[in-house]
């Protein structure tokens, strides 16, 4: 990072939002260990991700030029949840534990996804940072919901493709450069997210059998397949077209 990037990040960086949700996520894990016997494996878990979303907010305000705004507040508070719940998917005896606790705060942290746009709305502050924001946090926590439904044995690794099947079109977006360009909005690909969040959140309560768990989830990954198919489709026939509509321009 030179030193002009530097400078900006420095400007711009949330540093009061960011130390008050580090003292959130602290205070989490402590009451957390008052009450369990809570391995020093997660708390440093917990303290590699947070350092890891700091680093990760302050850049991308730094690139986009963008204000840390209100929304953006709520949505960090949401990830000092989903950062919490994520450490403690290391110990598994301790998850399966208390199962019931940890599906009904995954719970809340999905119903807390859509306040931090109502808030952007109401108070006028929706950014392209606010919304990178919230669809990153949105695709860590399907991750970190497929990762507990494993360690919960309700599933096998397999399960994790349907967390890292984003972050896999991403990175050939690095290789194809016709994978990343804008994608219009899909009632079909809400649709699919929304199916995925629904059978994680199903497969996650202690009562869900394994086999009705497992077949959910199976299909749910069928249609990220197909989702992400029918995008990667239409990408390529809009590069196709481009470079047919720029040939037909050079010819004439």
């Amino acid at each position: 990072m030179d030193s002009s990037l530097r400078d900006n990040a420095l400007a711009r960086a949330p540093w009061r939002d960011l130390l008050l949700a580090g003292l959130g996520l602290a205070t989490l894990l402590a009451l957390t260990g008052s009450m369990l016997d809570l391995p020093a494996v997660s708390v440093a878990v917990a303290g590699l991700l947070y350092a890891s979303l700091a680093l990760l907010l302050i850049t991308g305000l730094a690139l986009s030029g963008s204000c840390f705004g209100p929304a953006d507040r709520v949505t960090l508070g949401r990830a000092v949840l989903v950062l919490f719940l994520t450490s403690l998917t290391v110990q598994p005896g301790l998850l399966q534990q208390h199962a019931w606790p940890y599906a009904l705060l995954c719970l809340t942290a999905l119903l807390m996804d859509g306040a931090d746009g109502y808030v952007a709305r109401r108070t006028g502050t929706a950014s392209p940072f606010g919304a990178r924001f919230d669809m990153e946090l949105d695709a860590f926590f399907i991750l970190m919901l497929c990762l507990a439904v494993m360690v919960l044995g309700k599933a096998g690794p397999w399960v994790l493709l349907i967390g890292l099947m984003r972050y896999g079109f991403v990175m050939a977006g690095w290789c194809w450069k016709w994978l990343s360009h804008p994608l219009p909005e899909s009632f079909r690909r809400k649709t699919v997210c929304v199916w995925q969040l629904v059978t994680l959140m199903v497969a996650l309560l202690p009562p869900t059998p394994g086999l009705l768990a497992r077949s959910s989830l199976i299909i749910a990954l069928i249609l990220l397949s197909w989702s992400f198919a029918i995008d990667s489709r239409y990408l390529y026939q809009q590069t196709r077209q481009g470079a047919h509509d720029g040939h037909s321009t050079e010819d004439s």
